[in-house]
């Protein structure tokens, strides 16, 4: 029994990059054929030109305010889709309200490697905790589990006692849902009294595991739980290996961290917003934004696969905040610092001083001139229609954390 999904899992990762880049003009001719929305953004693109990472970062961002306004101009789909609906599997609605499909084929959501990488192989019983109702999450899990050849127990949500009690009856050797609730579950059946023994494996994901979480789990009932990072529009992205250090990005799946507010690319370990490609035929979203924050870690995993990982979700992208009445959002930060070529890296802090908002920009220069500030400053006062001070400092002064907007306000 392999302890990798197929060949992909490690193969050199130029061969897996050239693949990748071969693979992009395809898709972006595909996408402006058969997908309306993306034929009107790439119009003047051509698609042979778009063969590398450079040239893809020169492409619009998609971000989810664009996908609901599309949406809700052109249902169901806004004209992202180049499957049409009738020939799609299923048909969801999240909130926001944001419709997305599920394509026909095996593992359409790109998470069986995922539970393989978590030991799910054919014979096991995994015990499917997420919604069946309205979105995919549950969907997204089941199908990737019987693409391995396991059984799949539609437990949903709620009613906890009565899941535990078909854990219990089934022998589920597999968890399937949130790491919050996965705690609920071990410590109701411990008071229940419940065998839950059997469960050995456990594929978590749409919350957070933080190291405390997953060393009680561990500690207190011998589960070693691993989490997959993904969102509803774009399946899996990312997922962890027992190695658990980082998370391996899924085939077919290109990831940019970019500057929050921009499609700019970071430079590698600087944390920034998931940007991703996915190269899928039915739904073929290009550099969608997640709006969450991560970072791309150095080497390779000592898992044996080769995939490049991100750190895992780190935070939320969209930083917009409300200073003096004014909504300030990244997208605004961005126009500032790209007015001045001097400025590498910008963040604006918002506090309150005897329940007075104060802010400061504080940017990361290649000179003190306080004639650049000066210049600086004016920008921001036109682009935020806000007035406050400029701080120049060194380059590497700013925290690596993807802000560009920190609302340090308290309210006690």
């Amino acid at each position: 029994m392999s302890d990798f999904y197929d060949a992909r899992d490690t193969m050199a990762p130029e061969a897996r990059e050239d693949a990748l880049m071969a693979a992009l003009p395809r898709h972006i001719a595909h996408a402006k054929e058969n997908a309306p929305f993306f034929a009107k953004l790439f119009a003047d693109v051509d698609a042979a030109d778009v063969a590398s990472r450079a040239a893809l970062a020169e492409l619009p961002v998609t971000y989810k305010s664009d996908l609901i306004e599309a949406q809700a101009a052109h249902p169901p789909f806004g004209g992202l889709n180049a499957t049409p609906p009738g020939e799609m599997l299923h048909l969801f609605r999240s909130p926001g309200p944001i419709a997305e499909p599920e394509g026909k084929g095996d593992d359409w959501w790109r998470a069986a490697r995922a539970f393989h990488a978590a030991g799910v192989r054919a014979g096991d019983i995994c015990h499917n905790s997420f919604s069946y109702h309205l979105t995919p999450g549950a969907w997204l899990m089941d199908a990737a589990a019987r693409s391995l050849g396991a059984a799949v127990f539609p437990g949903g949500v709620g009613n906890t006692d009565l899941q535990i009690e078909a854990m219990v009856h089934y022998r589920s050797n597999c968890f399937c849902g949130t790491p919050d609730f996965l705690k609920i579950v071990l410590e109701r059946a411990r008071e229940m009294g419940a065998d839950l023994s059997g469960l050995k494996k456990a594929v978590v994901g749409a919350g957070a595991l933080p190291p405390s979480l997953r060393k009680l789990i561990q500690d207190e009932f011998g589960l070693t739980p691993l989490q997959n990072y993904g969102t509803a529009d774009l399946g899996i992205i990312a997922y962890e290996s027992p190695a658990m250090e980082g998370m391996l990005i899924t085939e077919g799946a290109i990831v940019e961290i970019v500057r929050p507010g921009s499609g700019e690319p970071v430079e590698a370990g600087e944390v920034g917003e998931v940007v991703v490609t996915i190269l899928n035929a039915d739904y073929p979203l290009t550099r969608f934004a997640t709006g969450d924050l991560s970072a791309i870690m150095p080497g390779q995993s000592p898992c044996g696969r080769t995939a490049p990982r991100i750190r895992g979700w780190m935070g939320r992208a969209d930083q917009t905040t409300k200073v003096r009445g004014m909504f300030v959002r990244p997208t605004q930060m961005e126009q500032i610092k790209r007015a001045h070529p001097e400025i590498q890296k910008i963040r604006l802090t918002v506090t309150s001083e005897d329940h007075r908002d104060v802010f400061r920009i504080a940017c990361e220069a290649t000179t003190a001139d306080a004639a650049l500030a000066a210049r600086i400053g004016e920008t921001a006062a036109q682009t935020l229609n806000l007035k406050g001070p400029i701080d120049l400092v060194a380059p590497g002064t700013l925290p690596n954390d993807g802000k560009v907007i920190e609302d340090a306000r308290t309210y006690e």
